[in-house]
This record gives structure tokens, sequence and C-alpha cells, in this order.
């Protein structure tokens, strides 16, 4: 069991004082747990490195996401993510028993209200890859209960969703809806995302597995090519990834503009080149991910 050969802490359940009960055999600590699934109650929630309110956010859970807590601790919930099993901190009060979701929301953004009425007050907003467990509709809304019990979080309108496996069919036209928002490292979500969220946002949308960081995206996502570049290919740089959305044209949410913008792509790695260094791969992914 040498250090060499724990699995990734990202993304694999365990500490030097505790770990889940299926790692057992690959880590040693004092204490193994089964853990118990909660979801996201929170319009989104910060996964944290650490228990503290300044530690650095390394990723977000959306709502009605489903994340597996191993540890309660003061405010905090050690656990592991049930979308793409990203391990960390959230905050407790900003989960609940877990339940079966069976929609997703489509729209890059949807309001939540408390009657089924566009005038009547929002309860919050949330973003595209929110879950949901709708129970009926009524005229355009759809009626989302909260875990499947009596008490409604309320009424969304039901364009802005879809069953969960009905999908879209291009993730590259999902990945331009976020045009112009804004960059947040470790962000998630409509209101702030990083250039590897895009990428995985977009492909979960056409039902496509995606890990969450870069060098994950870059050692499992599609094959490798070298020439005759395409829309849909992704292009890789260290601690960076984008979309092409033609073999001239690139989309990416970056910290140079501080938000997703599509850009010349000549020009983009040549700039990208004097801070990350040079490209690294571009890969393809299948068919089904780009409507074709």
């Amino acid at each position: 069991m040498g250090g060499e050969n724990k699995p990734d802490p990202r993304l694999s359940p365990w500490r030097d004082d505790l770990a889940a009960s299926h790692l057992r055999g690959e880590v040693k600590a004092p204490k193994y747990v089964d853990g118990e699934p909660y979801c996201v109650s929170a319009p989104v929630t910060a996964l944290r490195r650490s228990p503290a309110d300044a530690a650095m956010m390394d990723t977000q859970l959306l709502f009605g996401e489903g994340f597996r807590v191993y540890e309660k601790r003061g405010n905090w919930a050690w656990g592991q993510s049930l979308t793409d099993d990203y391990v960390g901190y959230v905050l407790s009060g900003d989960l609940q028993p877990y339940y079966e979701t069976n929609h997703i929301v489509r729209a890059l953004r949807s309001f939540v209200y408390r009657e089924p009425d566009i005038k009547s007050r929002p309860i919050m907003a949330i973003s595209m890859g929110a879950r949901l467990h709708v129970s009926k509709q009524e005229g355009r809304f759809s009626y989302i209960e909260d875990g499947g019990q009596d008490e409604a979080t309320g009424w969304i309108i039901s364009t802005h969703i879809a069953a969960e496996g009905d999908y879209a069919a291009d993730f590259v036209t999902v990945a331009e809806m976020f045009l112009h928002a804004p960059y947040l490292w470790g962000g998630r979500e409509s209101l702030g995302l990083d250039c590897s969220a895009l990428v995985q946002l977009s492909l979960m949308q056409t039902g496509y597995a995606c890990p969450r960081d870069t060098y994950m995206q870059e050692a499992t996502l599609g094959q490798e090519v070298s020439e005759n570049f395409q829309r849909g290919d992704l292009v890789f740089w260290k601690g960076h990834v984008g979309v092409l959305q033609s073999p001239q044209q690139l989309l990416h949410a970056n910290a140079s503009f501080m938000q997703t913008v599509s850009e010349d792509f000549e020009t983009a790695s040549q700039r990208i080149e004097k801070t990350e260094g040079p490209i690294t791969s571009i890969r393809r992914l299948s068919n089904s991910a780009i409507g074709v």
C-alpha cells in the first residue's frame, strides 16, 4: 500500500484517517464507512478542498445532484459527487436526503416559481444541468417536488427542462449557449464556469460521460487527431481546454477575457502558448456527441 499506489484522492474518497468501505484493501485507514447519499438542495454549492469558507473551490455541485457523504463535522460534509466522482467538502446545510430525479435543466438558467405563474415570486434560479423530480404538468409549467415528498419546491417552465435520457444532439451548440458567461475558477454554472466545466456540462447534455478536470478529459475523451480538424474537436493545453466551432474558430472559457469567448483559433493558440505552453493534443469525440 505504498503512497504511489494509492488512488487519486480527488476521485477516490480516502484520507489518512477515513476511507470509503469499497477502498478497503486499496488504502490503509483506521476507519472505513459506507457513506450515505444526499442531494443538493441549494441552487448551487461549492465543493472545497478543505472544510473552510476560505478554502479553494475545486468545483461546484448543482441543485438535485447527488453527493455521497462519508463524514459530517460541524457545518461541513466530506464526500463524493455522484455526477463526476469528485471528492471534497460541501456545506451540510446545502444537502438533503437523497431522492430520485427524472428531469434535467436544459436551458442556460431557469427560475423556479412559487406558483405556476410567471408573475409569482421566484423561489430561486437554477442552472443548466440541475436535476429535478417532476411529478406533474400544468399548462406551460412542471411541478418540482422536493425529494419526491409532499412539500413542493415549486414550478418551472416545461420547455426549460427535459426528461433524463432525452439528450441534446450537438454538444457544441450547447457550449455556444455559454458565450459571454463569466469565467470562474472551479465554477460549473451559468453565472460562472471554467474551461473544463464548459466541456463537461455541454457533453453531459448529450449523454456523453465527461470527467471534471482538464487533465482527466485529455486522458479519457475521444481519440487524438493531428490534421483535418473539425467542429467538436477538443483542443488541450497544459491546464486548459477549448472546443473547436470550426477548424478556424475556438470557443473556450478563459481567464484572459474572464468569460467564455469565441475567437480565431490561431490567434488564441499563440496567446495561450505564452502562458500555458504549446498545444498538447487535439482530440475527437464519437459522432454521437456532435449530432452526426
